[in-house]
């Protein structure tokens, strides 16, 4: 399928590892170009090398609002087509053991930075009548994943904010959908696992053992199966898709709206 993507700039956070990674690796073999936003400068220097011309590279923590103007200045005068809202999520934890601090931190790190990066970026894509924005959840907002109550709470309100805002821009050539990973062979899936083994007394390999048997396919997922639906979500074979919240689980929702 033609993608219609090659030469069009996209921002995408996390952009060294995991699924902000395999997002970015996907839209380079398709042609297009990367405003690449990570913390890490040697990896953004080693993904800059490889790169053909392709890559610019923002060191910066996302989350943090510093990091805006450095997007600013390497956006210059150029048209974004694409934003990748991607970060790490918050510690694994039950709800009991959540404090208040931990709750405001975690409203921080997955909600707050989110709705600033793009009120400052939206605007220009107005401007131009055309843009996809994509954001990467987890598929907790569909069904709640134990030890993340945080992460389970604070990415349903990315959620919330994500439709309405979909509804208000549909008209302007704008999309915003959400993709809610399940289980992937990532850092990310580590936390889960050492919490779980924790709580139960298990080794950590007993511990993967489980979380594995609760996937419907039987085997966790690969970041660049995740990064497949989002390029064809980044690009203009999308349009008649807003508003959407689409696990990449392999099908370990229960529920018919999974």
């Amino acid at each position: 399928m033609e993608l219609s993507i090659k030469e069009k700039l996209f921002i995408v956070g996390g952009a060294t590892s995991g699924f902000g990674g395999a997002i970015v690796d996907a839209l380079l073999a398709e042609g297009a170009q990367v405003i690449a936003v990570a913390r890490g400068e040697e990896k953004l220097r080693e993904l800059e090398s490889k790169s053909a011309g392709q890559v610019y590279p923002v060191c910066a923590d996302v989350t943090k609002p510093e990091s805006i103007e450095k997007i600013r200045l390497a956006i210059g005068d150029k048209q974004v087509h694409g934003l990748v809202v991607n970060a790490g999520g918050p510690p694994a934890m039950s709800a009991l053991e959540a404090r208040l601090e931990d709750w405001d931190e975690a409203y921080r790190t997955v909600v707050r930075w989110k709705i600033d990066l793009i009120s400052n970026l939206l605007p220009a894509m107005i401007h131009q009548g055309y843009g996809r924005v994509l954001f990467i959840e987890s598929a907790s907002v569909k069904q709640p994943i134990e030890n993340l109550a945080l992460s389970n709470a604070m990415r349903l309100a990315v959620v919330g904010y994500a439709k309405t805002l979909s509804q208000e821009v549909a008209r302007k050539g704008i999309t915003l959908n959400v993709l809610a990973p399940g289980s992937h062979a990532t850092r990310a899936i580590n936390r889960v696992i050492q919490k779980r083994a924790e709580q139960t007394g298990v080794s950590i390999e007993e511990a993967r053992k489980q979380q594995v048997n609760q996937i419907g396919v039987g085997f966790f997922g690969e970041a660049a199966d995740l990064a497949a639906l989002a390029l064809w979500l980044l690009s203009p074979q999308s349009r008649f898709i807003t508003g959407q919240t689409i696990s990449v689980d392999g099908g370990t929702i229960k529920g018919i709206m999974g």
